[in-house]
């Protein structure tokens, strides 16, 4: 993994300037497509993308189509750690190659970093092919053990919380760091520019942004350059106003990570608990039925329709729920059923 990466790197930063960089990432993404098709929608003027759900990038590193966001196994309602080791090593069984996580996935006071250690240790069990996945982690959020989050984008903060990560997950560079959220008592430019300093001294391999808007991927690039390769908002069909930065991602070839990416069709550890469950006869469930398929894939498969550079990272605390996600991979859309889930 880490000659991997550091190669991408290398490839990535060769020659680079804002425009051969936007030019060379999007020709990768392109690049991971088995087949584009651009169909006329019937009874209206929108082309809709045709995307297959082949093998994704991010900064040149291959992760699969979906990814594992790990959260769930080490907040609120968290399965105890064989469960958790199992469910993490189900996602590695069924091809997936990235694992989500943050410094602030815990649910106890004391606890910084839990889910980090879970996802080394289950890595370490796991041995073989591990060395191919791609731990994202996140820095400049925490948890007081109340069920609240704060925010700390200062760049001192931000710089420890990042190699505090790296010895919690036992690297030497971590593969893909990403500020969690803008914090609004710092410059933004000012927390951007703490990730970049950790790219440049080998604490990071790769950057990304998370809770961002576009003008904010916009500063962050000018001050990351190549370094900047992602961008994780909150997007499913029932949230679906950061539309505008998936369109952005695509455009500028970054990786777009929809964290809770089955919002409206089923709960999951950011709803509120008393949030009353998904209706079950949404476009996405009716279409589950006639292909046989949960509606969860059909979900996925939706947001993998959408664009090369999509790469959901749903949830999981079951490894029969990461097996049922990454099985998407192989759900492909047609051009008239994407077409009926855009709600």
């Amino acid at each position: 993994m880490k000659g991997l990466m550091k190669n991408a790197m290398k490839n990535a930063m060769k020659d680079a300037t804002k425009d051969t960089t936007k030019e060379m990432a999007m020709e990768m993404a392109m690049e991971t497509m088995t087949e584009t098709t651009m169909e006329r929608t019937k009874g209206t003027m929108k082309d809709i993308p045709v995307v297959h759900a082949a093998a994704r990038t991010i900064g040149g590193v291959a992760v699969g189509s979906v990814g594992l966001g790990a959260m769930p196994l080490s907040v609120e309602g968290r399965p105890d750690e064989d469960q958790a080791m199992a469910t993490i090593h189900a996602a590695l069984d069924a091809g997936v190659r990235l694992i989500d996580t943050a410094d602030s996935y815990h649910w106890h006071a004391g606890e910084v970093g839990h889910n980090e250690r879970l996802i080394a240790r289950a890595l370490a069990a796991y041995g073989r092919g591990s060395e191919e996945v791609l731990v994202a982690t996140k820095g400049g959020r925490g948890r007081p053990g109340d069920g609240s989050w704060t925010v700390n984008g200062d760049p001192r903060h931000l710089r420890r919380a990042a190699e505090a990560s790296a010895a919690r997950l036992g690297v030497e560079a971590i593969g893909l760091y990403q500020l969690h959220k803008p914090d609004p008592a710092v410059p933004f430019a000012d927390s951007v520019g703490a990730l970049r300093d950790l790219a440049d001294a080998g604490t990071i391999r790769m950057a990304g942004l998370s809770n961002v808007d576009r003008e904010q991927i916009g500063i962050a690039q000018e001050i990351l350059g190549p370094y900047l390769v992602s961008v994780q908002n909150r997007f499913s069909p029932a949230h679906q106003s950061t539309r505008d930065t998936l369109d952005l991602c695509t455009e500028l070839g970054l990786a777009f990570l929809p964290w809770s990416p089955l919002g409206g069709i089923s709960l999951s550890a950011v709803d509120d608990p008393g949030t009353g469950a998904p209706t079950p006869d949404s476009p996405f469930h009716a279409l589950a039925r006639a292909r046989g398929v949960s509606p969860q894939q059909v979900c996925l498969a939706w947001h993998l329709a959408r664009s090369p550079v999509v790469v959901p990272i749903p949830g999981a605390r079951r490894p029969a729920s990461i097996r049922d996600s990454a099985a998407a991979a192989g759900l492909t859309l047609s051009a008239e059923e994407v077409a009926g889930l855009c709600l």
